[in-house]
């Protein structure tokens, strides 16, 4: 047993490390964004560090870093955070009617591409490249389209955990992720 108390070694690995073969997230990239996150909010100046880039961030794959679910739930948490703070500055530099208005016509943009027919709501890779799973993201599509359109329930940390197999031919991974964005980007709008 070591002689480092519970809450130093807690410290020294803030996520479970995978192991074996498995492969987890770069330890030192993880911990310098998540610093580098910290600082940002700590700092309180809007736009230094915005929750899209959150969302965007990866990390080298390791074998022995940090278990993918366990970071990727922190980074959900840190996202809404920063979220959060740039709702509030949008509703006091914007003020309510204009912010509403303007989450309102992203919605709306979305779920106009989100009716559109099955097979034709992304563009489409050519057949000899690969693109996500065209019936996997027209499902993910019927249930947003149904979340922006009835309130059907939907949560934020759903459509982030959204993860899609390749097919040859399939939708174009750039649009399909811009679009998941957008939602996300709504959903944490209305908070």
């Amino acid at each position: 047993m070591s002689d480092t108390p519970i809450h130093d070694r807690a410290a020294a690995t803030p996520f479970p490390t995978v192991t074996g073969r498995a492969q987890g997230y770069e330890k030192r990239a993880v911990d310098a964004f998540l610093a580098k996150a910290r600082e940002a909010f700590e700092q309180d100046e809007t736009g230094t560090l915005r929750s899209s880039e959150i969302r965007a961030v990866a990390f080298p794959l390791v074998k022995g870093g940090y278990a993918v679910h366990a970071v990727d739930a922190a980074l959900g948490r840190v996202e809404d955070a920063f979220a959060a703070r740039e709702r509030e500055h949008a509703l006091s530099r914007l003020g309510a009617r204009a912010w509403v208005a303007e989450t309102r016509d992203t919605a709306q943009v979305v779920l106009d591409r989100l009716q559109r027919p099955r097979g034709e709501r992304f563009e489409r890779v050519g057949w000899m490249h690969f693109g996500y799973r065209v019936d996997e993201v027209d499902v993910v599509a019927d249930r947003v389209a149904r979340y922006l359109a009835a309130g059907d329930p939907v949560t934020a940390e759903q459509v982030r955990a959204v993860a899609f197999r390749l097919q040859r031919g399939g939708y174009r991974e750039t649009q399909v992720d811009a679009v998941l964005d957008a939602v996300v980007e709504v959903m944490l709008a209305v908070g």
